[in-house]
């Protein structure tokens, strides 16, 4: 996975999910608006993130953030119980 831009700052971040609580939105696919960069972060077990251009399956897990790309389209996938996540959502820094 590639690391965040330098530039830019977090903004945002969802509810924490379990493997029983994941939404099914974020579960098919799926992608940030323009400009929105995220990072999924991994507190318990291991996620299964699909990204679908190009094609990539990588399992995350805790220490093992994932990067979503701005409007990039993906999915994401308990790969283990329990599991917890949640994502942080990042933009360009203003000023």
């Amino acid at each position: 996975m590639n690391d965040l831009p330098a530039d830019v700052e977090a903004y945002s971040r969802s509810p924490e999910f379990d493997q029983d609580t994941l939404p099914a939105a974020l579960r098919k696919q799926h992608s940030t608006k323009a400009g929105t960069w995220a990072l999924i972060h991994v507190l318990e077990g291991k996620l299964t993130y699909r990204i679908y251009e190009p094609p990539s399956e990588t399992v995350l897990e805790p220490g093992k953030p994932g990067v979503v790309r701005p409007e990039q389209l993906h999915d994401v996938a308990p790969a283990s119980t329990p599991m917890r996540m949640y994502v942080e959502f990042y933009a360009a820094r203003k000023g």
